[in-house]
């Protein structure tokens, strides 16, 4: 018998929620296997277990919090420790789902038979996994896998089963984190949501916001990223709006430093960086989290757009590193994506600027002649702080980033 401490998952981080447990008690698991999934305040991380055998306790319900150090969940280490051995699905979950698979039209359940089944064994799942689509007649190489490198996860076949099923599956994995009273609905905020929640109060009170907002003219731009579009394929990296937006306020950064300083405390010293670590918002599966691009003055435009689209889909899988979200030195914010026209960002503390975008809108403008011709608008709207940066220095930057990717030629001919 042997506890499993609870490791230390990232610097600064003294305990977790326990999300999911992928295991329960009495159930055979395999080194390596995920045995549970824990939210902190920076990320949401699955952990392993690092023998195989049999769990005989979980310390924690799903919901409470976990403290570093402390016994996770205990476990019988078995002698084999290979990973052939089967591992034992919950015999009562199973149950209830064949009580209602049987209860429902067999029309109303598309699932592969026998002469469509092909090798369970080349699809990336464990054990338990295995045991479980073998009692539902899922085969796992039909299911798309959403846990790590495809690994097809037990929500996974409930997906790809029946609606009957499905709701069976989920209400068994599903915690009750909610208090109900009177019609009304109280949750707890934890982890990555209490982490910014905590840290916008402290922005918004601490840091005096004034706003900047302007229009830029995308035309160009547009054509600029179809003329790159191609060849950023060939590379395997997909070509956004959102690097020339970086990478122009990087070459701008070169020109007002004070943009991309911090002030402390007592507001006694302004600490001005040399790298350009710009970050990103991004709303991810487990609230919003700001990873940022370290030293982009060195970066082309191309690693920019790797980088960037690397570290959004880790921030929508909830896989960050902490090393990921932590000095940033500004922000920008795309609302545009979600259809936002203007916004009014609040800064990403202790940085001293962020910028939003907005979505980009075919509108009336006049041309130097006073014709009326139509141009592509992007509407971006900037917070500063006040603090040590003025309205007039935050135009003149606005002024210069703006020109970069109205002329992104000039951008080009520039970057590294």
């Amino acid at each position: 018998m042997q506890d499993f401490i609870l490791p230390d998952i990232g610097e600064g981080i003294v305990e977790c929620e326990v999300v999911k447990w992928l295991v329960a008690e009495g159930q055979n698991i395999i080194e390596d296997q995920a045995v549970v999934e824990v939210m902190t305040d920076k990320a949401l991380v699955e952990i392993p277990a690092k023998y195989s055998g049999v769990v005989t306790k979980l310390y924690y319900a799903e919901g409470n919090i976990a403290k570093v150090h402390s016994p996770l969940f205990s476990m019988e280490i078995t002698e084999d420790n290979s990973q052939s051995q089967d591992v034992t699905v919950s015999t009562a979950e199973i149950a209830a789902i064949k009580v209602k698979s049987s209860n429902t039209d067999s029309s109303d359940i598309q699932m592969p038979t026998n002469t469509e089944k092909k090798h369970t064994s080349k699809a990336l799942a464990s054990p338990a996994v295995r045991r479980l689509a073998r009692e539902l007649e899922v085969d796992l190489s039909l299911i798309a896998g959403s846990g790590d490198k495809g690994r097809v996860l037990k929500h996974d076949l409930s997906a790809a089963s029946s609606p009957i099923i499905q709701s069976v599956m989920v209400s068994a994995d599903t915690p009750v984190t909610q208090v109900s009273t009177g019609g009304k609905r109280v949750e707890p905020i934890r982890g990555v949501q209490a982490a910014m929640a905590k840290h916008m109060m402290h922005s918004v009170f601490t840091v005096p916001h004034f706003s900047v907002s302007e229009e830029i003219e995308m035309d160009k731009l547009i054509d600029a990223r179809a003329q790159l579009k191609a060849s950023f394929e060939k590379e395997g990296v997909k070509l956004s709006f959102m690097p020339f937006f970086i990478k122009a306020m990087s070459l701008a950064l070169s020109h007002f430093p004070i943009i991309n300083s911090q002030i402390n405390t007592d507001c006694s010293e302004v600490t001005y960086f040399d790298d350009h670590n710009i970050g990103l918002a991004v709303d991810s599966k487990i609230g919003l989290v700001v990873p940022n691009i370290k030293g982009v003055q060195h970066l082309s435009l191309l690693e920019v757009a790797r980088k960037s689209n690397e570290l959004v889909d880790l921030a929508r899988q909830g896989r960050l590193s902490s090393g990921d979200l932590k000095g940033g030195t500004i922000s920008i914010s795309n609302i545009g994506v979600l259809g936002g026209t203007v916004a009014t960002p609040v800064i990403n503390a202790p940085e001293s600027a962020i910028v939003a975008l907005g979505k980009i809108q075919r509108l009336p403008r006049f041309d130097e002649n006073d014709a009326v011709k139509a141009v592509n608008i992007m509407h971006v709207s900037w917070s500063g702080d006040h603090r040590i940066i003025d309205g007039a220095t935050m135009v003149r930057f606005n002024n210069l980033w703006k020109s970069y990717l109205e002329n992104p030629i000039t951008m080009l001919a520039m970057t590294r």
